[in-house]
């Protein structure tokens, strides 16, 4: 989409400077970011500098990083819709009931942003938090978002989306993950093995709001162990039930 005549630029290029940390490089040179970014290195100083005094980075004159303040440019959406304080608790029980890791995310473009977590056993190299981003066509909870889009916006979303393998078993042909999406759809859940990553399953269902609506997805991650049927029988009615309560309080909560 080309920018309108009151896209604000400088503030683009802002937010890029942000997003140019991740969980894989939490601290980044002035070079870094420039070459992430593909700014100017005067033009990237700038805009780290202006976040520095603002609050949201740090610095210790070589390497940049963000504060825990960033965090209050999502809280307040995700304060605004209510998700998490709602969802939570849900996990919490769930993940006890079953001893496995619990977790919520909503659909971000490409990427599934998590908005909540309960873990279980360590079964994942890497670490989730609230705010952790994968890419939604390799993710349970990530093929369940994409399902309840009509099926031209979904496939909208994989063609501009990076798909590489993550493991020997990932899906990524457009045409096999819509052929997935159907299924989901037919079925009302997704479970992915060993796509994101070795030795890691999942199923995740949709949260509907009071409209029917879908705005989130749950899910649970267990050790690839037994066969699928095996997972499905054992997690599935139980993660339904908990979405299907998620949702009678969503549809309760004043409007």
């Amino acid at each position: 989409m080309e920018p309108s005549g009151e896209f604000v630029q400088s503030l683009a290029r802002g937010l890029t400077v942000i997003r140019a940390f991740s969980g894989d490089r939490p601290a980044l040179t002035l070079t870094d970011v420039a070459d992430a970014t593909q700014l100017s290195r005067a033009t990237a100083r700038r805009f780290l500098l202006t976040l520095e005094q603002l609050g949201y980075v740090r610095t210790d004159g070589k390497l940049f990083s963000l504060t825990p303040r960033v965090l209050e440019l999502g809280y307040s959406y995700l304060s605004s819709l209510g998700l998490p304080e709602i969802i939570a608790p849900h996990l919490e029980t769930l993940a006890h009931d079953i001893q496995e890791s619990a977790s919520a995310a909503v659909l971000d473009g490409g990427d599934i942003v998590y908005i909540a977590r309960v873990a279980g056993r360590k079964i994942m190299r890497v670490q989730i938090t609230v705010g952790t981003r994968f890419p939604a066509y390799a993710t349970s909870m990530g093929r369940v978002l994409l399902a309840a889009l009509p099926e031209s916006d979904a496939r909208h979303v994989l063609e501009s989306s990076p798909r590489e393998a993550l493991t020997p078993f990932t899906k990524t042909s457009i045409d096999d993950i819509l052929a997935e999406l159907a299924s989901i759809r037919h079925n009302g859940y997704a479970l992915l093995d060993q796509e994101l990553e070795l030795g890691l399953r999942s199923l995740a269902v949709p949260v509907h709001d009071s409209h029917g609506n879908v705005v989130a997805a749950v899910n649970v991650s267990t050790v690839a162990g037994g066969t699928v049927e095996e997972t499905t029988s054992l997690i599935r009615d139980r993660l339904q039930q908990t979405a299907t309560d998620i949702s009678c309080d969503l549809a309760s909560r004043p409007a």
